[in-house]
């Protein structure tokens, strides 16, 4: 079984992207190597903060790794949340307050489109690669389902009239942004980066 380190501490993401990649692969956390600081995103950009990570655990640690970091993007608010998707609402990180923020700044507006963005950086050796994985969708009224995490409830994927937390995992893992780059990490993976 091949062991990929993950910098994160999100049991949510981790377990995604080992149930993406499948049989053959266990993922450890930032925990699971001894990495207990919060290791602070302070880059501009997805990319930018996707890198931090993957250096910090292969300088800090020595451990070839990925990390991936993701924003939802939604066109009516100038593609904001964005790189502050998680802390929207502010530092405590809460997605329910997320969500009611997006809610209510999308009041009123007629576009409600929206795409969720994953950027993947691999660190191997002296090499980095950059992955990405985009899955436009809408952002539905108000919040439907019990499935998911984060912004799930409220995000329709393109193609779909059901939100992620609707969907449910099986169906999520295969279409989402998260999804289309662990894809191309794979691939990477296959193809002799790792």
């Amino acid at each position: 079984m091949k062991v990929l380190v993950f910098a994160t501490n999100n049991a949510h993401k981790a377990r995604e992207i080992e149930s993406i990649l499948g049989a053959g692969f266990q993922i450890k956390t930032l925990r699971d190597i001894g990495c207990l600081e919060d290791i602070e995103e302070t880059e501009p950009t997805l990319e930018g903060n996707a890198l931090l990570k993957a250096r910090y655990v292969k300088e800090k640690y020595g451990y070839d790794c990925f990390s991936e970091d993701t924003g939802l993007e939604v066109a009516a608010l100038d593609g904001a949340p964005g790189v502050h998707t998680a802390r929207y609402a502010g530092p405590d990180r809460d997605p329910d307050d997320n969500i009611r923020l997006l809610l209510a700044n999308l009041e009123g507006k007629s576009d409600r489109s929206a795409r969720f963005r994953t950027i993947i950086a691999l660190a191997v050796g002296d090499q980095e690669i950059l992955m990405e994985g985009i899955c436009p969708g809408t952002i539905a009224s108000e919040k439907r389902g019990t499935g998911g995490f984060g912004y799930d409830p409220v995000f329709m994927p393109e193609g779909y009239d059901l939100t992620f937390a609707e969907l449910g995992d099986d169906v999520k893992n295969t279409i989402s942004h998260r999804a289309r780059a662990t894809a191309k990490l794979l691939e990477a993976i296959r193809s002799g980066a790792l």
